[in-house]
């Protein structure tokens, strides 16, 4: 959307600031826009969440057995919350956890957490019954011993499994089982795809005439408008201006040339650049930044559709943790958490007392704002290949594509374990910074900010729209459905550079489902949804 801003106007609606287009970005716009408030949000990219790897929903941080189990409960809220805002993200599928014989860890050990995440889930269906969107409490997790995997390895592969079971026979046959300790572990933990994510909030913007989406526009600089007591650190602020310049005026020379517009409030959700924002607002804030990719390999032999298979391992380590994403078409995403694969040696960088922007090295901001050298990334993906192999032997025959997902990810404070984090406000000058360390945050934190413009003054919180979003009754998917995210997602595939499968999931949530998610009938997700073309 294209709009000529002026900022004269007393009698307008009140105007946010969104300064970055990722999943928290996209997703606070389109809070705030279905609020009626004129949202404008500034994207430097030519489309909108185009930032880190992501591989599935954390449905309860399973994959992290180092953090508390009140985060991993946040977690499953969090994700069953932003599951119901993005729907046709989703690949309904499980993942298979397993701890392997060189490690330390024992699948026991996993068990308490996961009859905690159980009884949350149960509690949230009990609050509200189209909560359920994993399947089952029961069938939350599942156990399989060393004996069942030796039957289900002489079963005939299902093309399209239907069952768990069903969906185990791959991982039997296909999985090392000398190198890996008993049970295995398997979480309704369900794929997240971030092309039909781009896509969804894409069409969920053009739905709201309070939205103005600014993609490949450089914001260039933020300054208070009105400010009492600048000198003073308790200072107020109650309007910014943003100076920012479009794609096609970047060559003017002329620093007239950009354009402005005044806002209420500045929202900075700029994922690992907010350092920079922060710097021009004032604010000193302590942060890490790492540099993380992930690799697209394509395996032909699976004989069918296999769910997202886990290597624990210790992060950092030459053991890390090993991650097997499926994409339909046998197209796979591999994270490997050691330095020669997804973290780098000098990728995990920290503010300073001179800037709150940590300072990535030259080389993986070129790869974040140019693409990735070609022979660099042929080197760690075919890395990747033989690291799988270890414990998938068969996938040595997967073969690389040329890209990877890849990208800055922004830690708030000093733990390089935090997964649980979404927004911190600084209400006399008007200003917010999301930072979330996982997408799935980034609904929670935009409820705080519209709790943050109510306190204001700036919006009338008790209206039927805020009402709507708590019941999940998002306008946008009244009239899109699964084949117009198919359709958007395959172009933002192709425009970046990867497969067109990569933008479509094997196993989508029924329409049926979506339509009537609190019905008792057979339509629940505990049944395995039809297949997403």
């Amino acid at each position: 959307m294209t709009h000529s801003l002026t900022t004269n106007s007393i009698s307008t609606p009140k105007r946010v600031g969104i300064l970055g287009g990722g999943t928290a970005g996209a997703t606070i716009a389109i809070r705030l826009a279905a609020l009626g408030l004129e949202t404008y949000l500034f994207e430097k990219n030519k489309s909108l969440i185009d930032g880190p790897p992501m591989c599935h929903l954390h449905a309860g941080g399973n994959l992290y057995r180092e953090i508390p189990d009140e985060d991993c409960v946040a977690l499953l809220k969090q994700c069953i919350d932003i599951l119901r805002l993005y729907p046709y993200t989703i690949d309904v599928r499980p993942t298979v956890f397993a701890v392997p014989t060189r490690d330390e860890g024992s699948p026991e050990d996993l068990l308490p957490r996961l009859d905690i995440l159980t009884d949350a889930y149960r509690e949230l269906i009990a609050q509200d019954s189209n909560n359920k969107v994993l399947g089952e409490p029961e069938n939350y997790y599942q156990l399989y011993s060393h004996e069942q995997l030796i039957a289900l390895s002489e079963r005939e592969q299902v093309a399209i499994p239907g069952t768990v079971d069903e969906w185990m026979i791959p991982v039997a046959k296909y999985l090392d089982l000398d190198k890996v300790k008993f049970p295995l572990i398997v979480v309704q933990e369900y794929g997240w795809n971030i092309f039909r994510l781009a896509a969804s909030a894409q069409l969920a913007l053009e739905d709201y005439e309070h939205a103005h989406v600014f993609t490949d526009t450089q914001v260039k600089q933020v300054l208070p408008v009105d400010c009492e007591n600048c000198t003073n650190a308790d200072h107020h602020v109650t309007k910014w201006r943003i100076d920012y310049q479009r794609a096609h005026d970047q060559q003017a020379v002329d620093p007239e040339a950009l354009e402005s517009i005044e806002v209420d409030y500045l929202i900075n959700a700029c994922g690992f650049r907010t350092g920079v924002i922060d710097d021009m607002v004032g604010v000193k804030v302590t942060r890490m930044v790492e540099f993380k990719s992930s690799y697209i390999t394509r395996w032909k032999e699976t004989g069918g559709q296999i769910p997202e298979i886990i290597i624990y391992g210790n992060r950092g380590t030459p053991e890390g943790m090993a991650q097997l994403t499926p994409y339909p078409d046998g197209y796979f995403q591999i994270h490997g958490m050691s330095k020669f694969i997804t973290l780098f040696d000098d990728g995990l960088v920290a503010s300073s007392e001179e800037s709150a922007q940590p300072k990535l090295p030259e080389q993986y901001v070129h790869y974040i704002d140019d693409g990735w050298d070609k022979t660099p990334l042929q080197a760690r993906s075919q890395q990747a290949i033989d690291y799988v192999a270890e414990f998938v032997p068969t996938f040595n025959s997967a073969r690389t594509i040329g890209n990877a997902l890849y990208g800055g990810q922004q830690i708030p404070g000093e733990d390089d374990t935090l997964r649980v984090a979404d927004v911190s406000l600084y209400s006399n000058i008007r200003y917010a910074r999301a930072e979330n360390v996982k997408a799935s945050s980034t609904l929670i934190a935009a409820d705080q900010i519209v709790d943050e413009l109510t306190n204001l003054g700036l919006i009338d919180n008790d209206t039927q729209v805020n009402r709507e979003r708590y019941a999940h009754e998002w306008s946008y998917l009244v009239h899109n459905d699964s084949l117009a995210i198919d359709k958007v997602a395959r172009t933002l595939a192709c425009e970046r550079g990867f497969p067109q499968a990569m933008a479509h999931v094997n196993h989508g949530i029924r329409e049926a489902t979506l339509d009537n998610l609190s019905s008792d009938d057979s339509s629940s997700l505990d049944e395995m949804p039809t297949s997403t073309p």
